[in-house]
Formats: C-alpha cells, sequence, structure tokens
C-alpha cells in the first residue's frame, strides 16, 4: 500500500525554535509568528502546492479552535484535506455529527477527524470533564457510536453509562464518510480504537516499538471484524547533507534552556497519557546527552520531546536518510504520516522538495513517479 502525507497546521503559533504545546498557556512562548489566519493560510497553501493530502490541526487551550480555524482556511485551498483534532468529552455527539456532515458539504468533501479523548486531567478539568481516564475512553467509545448512528441516515438511539440519545440524526449523510484518526497506547484505549479508528495514529516510536503497537491493535481489529489503517505522528529535519540536518536539530537543542525543560518535564510527567509517558520514556529529560545523545534509532531524535507534549521526535537526516528511515516505517505496516517541523512553513518546502521526490522515485507514492510540477519550478529556481 502507498503512503499519505500530511503536514500540520501551527495554530498555537510558530517559530525558529521548539514552539511548547505542552498543556498551559504561558505568557513567554517561545512562537514568534502568530497563528493568524494569513499565515496560517501561507502553511496550508504551500502544503497543499507540495503534494501533502491534509494538515493536522491540533486541539486544546494552548492553541486556536481547530474547527473555525479549518473552516476559514477551506477557501484558502482547494484540494487540501482538514484532519481536524477534537474532544470527544466536551460536545455533544450528535452535534459533532452534525457539524462533520456539514463540514463536508461546505468543503467538498475534505474533512479528516483526529479523536483526543485526553490524557491530560488538568487540560480536561478547563474543559469541566471530570472523568479519569479509563473512564474518558468508555465515553470515547459511545461518542463514536452516536457519531456513525447519526450519520446511518436514519435517526439512532443509544443509551451507555456514560450518554445516551433519542433518534440521532443529522440533515443528511456526510459524503464521504469523514475518516477517524484515532491514538491512544493503553489498555483502556486500544479496545476503542479496533472497534472505531479507520486510522490508528501513534507518535513516533523507534520503529520496534510502533511495530508491537500495531500488532496489538490489528488483532483487537481483527475480531472486530475490521482492518484498520496505521499512521505516525513525527516531526522532520531533512536537509541535502545529513551534517546540515544535524546541525539544525543541534540549534534547536542549543536555544532550550535547562529552566524550560524542567517545567516542561515536570508538567508532562503528571500527565495520565500512557502514549507521553512512552515518550517521556525515550529521552528521560537528559538535555545534556547532547544532541547524538537523543537519537534513539538510526535518524530518529528525541530532543523535540524535551519541551514539547504530544509528538516528541523527529526524522533527522539528509533527505535520502529521511526516506530510508520512513521506508523502514512503511515495512511494519505504517502507510500515513502526519508531519511538522519548526518553522512549518519553510520545514515544508525542505521535505516536500527534498523527501517526497525520493519517496516517489522508490514508488511508495501511488501514481506520482516525480514531485508536484510547482514544486519542480521553485527547486529549479
Amino acid at each position: 500500500m502507498s503512503i499519505t502525507l500530511h503536514w500540520f497546521l501551527p495554530t498555537s503559533g510558530d517559530g525558529r525554535n521548539v514552539v511548547e504545546r505542552f498543556h498551559a498557556n504561558r505568557a513567554e512562548n517561545s512562537a514568534r509568528r502568530a497563528p493568524d489566519i494569513d499565515y496560517l493560510a501561507q502553511v496550508a497553501r504551500a502544503a497543499e502546492q507540495l503534494g501533502f493530502t491534509g494538515v493536522l490541526t491540533p486541539t486544546g487551550t494552548f492553541c486556536e479552535d481547530a474547527w473555525l480555524v479549518t473552516a476559514a482556511l477551506i477557501r484558502e485551498t482547494k484540494t487540501l484535506k482538514y484532519l481536524v483534532a477534537f474532544r470527544p468529552g466536551v460536545i455533544s455527539p450528535t452535534l459533532a455529527a452534525q457539524m462533520a456532515a456539514t463540514y463536508q458539504r461546505i468543503s467538498g468533501g475534505r474533512l479528516l477527524l483526529n479523536i483526543v479523548t485526553g490524557g491530560d486531567a488538568v487540560e480536561q478539568e478547563r474543559f469541566g470533564d471530570f472523568h479519569d481516564h479509563d473512564a474518558r475512553y468508555a465515553r470515547t467509545d459511545e461518542f463514536l457510536s452516536i457519531v456513525r448512528g447519526a450519520w446511518s441516515g436514519q435517526p439512532y438511539s443509544f443509551e451507555g453509562e456514560h450518554l445516551k440519545v433519542i433518534g440521532a440524526t443529522t440533515l443528511a449523510q456526510p459524503e464521504p464518510t469523514p475518516a477517524i484518526y484515532f491514538g491512544g497506547s493503553s489498555d483502556a484505549a486500544l479496545p476503542v480504537a479496533a472497534r472505531h479508528a479507520d486510522v490508528y495514529l501513534t507518535w513516533g516510536e523507534p520503529p520496534s516499538q510502533v511495530a508491537d503497537k500495531i500488532a496489538k491493535v490489528r488483532a483487537l481489529a481483527e475480531a472486530e471484524g475490521r482492518t484498520p489503517r496505521f499512521g505516525v505522528r513525527l516531526h522532520t529535519i531533512s536537509r541535502d547533507t545529513s551534517e546540515a540536518a544535524w546541525a539544525e536539530a543541534q540549534r534547536l537543542l542549543d536555544a532550550l534552556d535547562p529552566a524550560q525543560v524542567a517545567e516542561a518535564q515536570a508538567q508532562l510527567g503528571r500527565s495520565q497519557s500512557v502514549g507521553q509517558q512512552r515518550m517521556l520514556e525515550l529521552h528521560k529529560g537528559a538535555l545534556d546527552k547532547g544532541v547524538r545523545g537523543l537519537e534513539v534509532h538510526p535518524n530518529l531524535w528525541a530532543g523535540i520531546g524535551l519541551v514539547r507534549g504530544g509528538a516528541g521526535t523527529a526524522l533527522v537526516g539528509s533527505h535520502t536518510e529521511v526516506a530510508d528511515l520512513i521506508e523502514e516505517y512503511h515495512s511494519i505496516g505504517i502507510t500515513e504520516f502526519v508531519l511538522s517541523g519548526y518553522p512549518h512553513l519553510e520545514e515544508a518546502y525542505w521535505f516536500g522538495e527534498g523527501v517526497r521526490p525520493e519517496l516517489a522515485r522508490r514508488g511508495l507514492l501511488a501514481g506520482q513517479e516525480t514531485a508536484p510540477p510547482s514544486t519542480l519550478r521553485i527547486a529549479a529556481s
């Protein structure tokens, strides 16, 4: 199966250093580019021009609202899809089904849904959600059952432990039905993924660890009669040479203040998310290891996670080396890659003009042997 590439919309701000995104509002933020609609439109148009299928937009109090931002960007692009992250515990499932169905109609079918159950109790409480970790996943299970039921074209009723609806429906069925992207590493999360995920999305652990997780989800999904796809969320630092890429990683590392790292690690260490704890385990907060000391697998760097919550690893190397690691992930079953980099505008071009043509030459991008024509013109100028 061929690879699908997605990029990221930095709706909490962007900059030339790592922008902190652990779940807090900070007065002093490393973002130097405000997430205004004009800049985000630049990033979205660049992603579309460079051949990315879609862009992930995060959710939380640390960023702008994903639904509103991406709806505003629909007319700024023509084919780009929007992978909208949202928290199922904070709105009605019928309202979510209605919003998604409306979005599909006004966008011409360009909505993808990223379900974020939430692993940080402090962040959830900001939204008025006081369920514990496992209860949140149980509620997500019910939520997604209702959403799919409301999309069925017939009134749908459901009564569970957490949610109840009678006659849930929408004006019309969404066409196509939005694909559901879902992540979670805990024992409570994996069965929900097996029942509902079209794409199971994991953060960028080393390939052997990702392979183990894929095997668990695949076995659970087969028992449900389902066959999900698998994706990975990573940052990327790709350059014409390996030395240049690692020099950029060193620059990002040098910009981190030890007090900043300690504060971030203390806050992230309190997260209930099993996936977040697995990210922290990769680097153990060790700023003093040096840039290559944070290389947890050939060309996989854990330095981003010293201050950033969620996805904390980056593909680092020459365009060929980054393509090699992507191909390694693909060999274990990963077909969707959700990528990002600092700054997001420039790194989209580094990847799109450097790595993407290499992946196409290897036959990993269906029907595309070279980069898009517009990208080739830019590269040649």
